[in-house]
C-alpha cells in the first residue's frame, strides 16, 4: 500500500489481529497447533533444514510446541531467539533442548539463559520461523513494532542469504493488505494450519 497509510493504521491492525487471535478457545488453539504442525510435516523447507530457529508461543499464537517437539524426534537442532544483551534491537539464537535453562526477558518472554556456548550465528542457520501479528496477499508481514525480526532477516531481504525465514501465523491473521515501510522484510513462506503460502 501506499505511504498515505498512518502509521496508527497498523497499530489498529494489531490490535484487531491480537484481538482475534486471544478470543481462540482452547479447542480451536488445540486444532490450529496439530494443522500447523501437519503443514510442517509436509514442507520440504522443513526436511531440508538441520539447524531450524523457532519461539515460544504467547499473546495467542498458533501454539509451536508441538512443532519443536517434532523436530527433536526427527533429530534437528532447534533454537530460540534471546534479545541480545549488549545490542539493543537484536536477537541471538540459542540451542534449545527438553533441559535448557529459561529465563524471562523484560517482554515477559520465556527464553534461554543466556549462555554463549549454546548460540548459534544466525548465519549459519537454515530456518528461522518468525512470529507475526498479521500478513497479507503478498507475504508482507506485520509484527509486534520492535523490527527485531527485520534486523536478522536483513541478510536474506537483501542477498537471499541464509537463515531463510518462514512465518507461522492462524489463518485469522491474513489480510487482504498491510501498508509497510522500506525496512519491512516480506517472507518467502508462510504457513498457517489450513494452508502453505509461496512467493517465490
Amino acid at each position: 500500500m501506499n505511504s498515505t497509510v498512518t502509521p496508527s493504521s497498523r497499530q489498529q491492525i494489531r490490535q484487531h489481529i491480537r484481538t482475534l487471535r486471544r478470543g481462540l478457545n482452547t479447542q480451536q488453539q488445540d486444532s490450529a497447533a496439530q494443522g500447523l504442525l501437519s503443514q510442517c510435516q509436509q514442507s520440504a523447507w522443513f526436511s531440508h533444514a538441520q539447524h531450524i530457529a523457532l519461539y515460544l508461543s504467547n499473546d495467542g499464537e498458533v501454539s509451536t510446541q508441538p512443532i519443536i517437539e517434532w523436530l527433536w524426534q526427527q533429530g534437528k537442532q532447534v533454537y530460540l531467539p534471546v534479545l541480545h544483551p549488549f545490542s539493543r534491537g537484536h536477537l541471538l539464537f540459542l540451542r534449545y533442548c527438553s533441559d535448557t535453562l529459561m529465563v524471562n526477558n523484560r517482554y515477559g518472554i520465556s527464553e534461554p539463559r543466556l549462555d554463549v556456548r549454546l548460540v548459534k550465528p544466525a548465519s549459519e542457520l537454515d530456518l528461522i520461523c518468525t512470529p507475526l501479528v498479521a500478513f497479507d496477499n503478498t507475504g508482507q508481514r506485520l509484527g509486534m513494532g520492535g523490527g527485531y525480526y527485520d534486523r536478522t532477516l536483513a541478510p536474506w531481504h537483501q542477498a537471499r542469504l541464509l537463515p531463510r525465514p518462514l512465518g507461522l501465523a492462524h489463518d485469522c491473521q491474513q489480510v487482504s493488505a498491510l501498508p509497510h515501510e522500506a525496512w519491512d522484510v516480506p517472507l518467502p513462506t508462510i504457513l498457517t494450519p489450513s494452508q502453505t503460502f509461496n512467493w517465490e
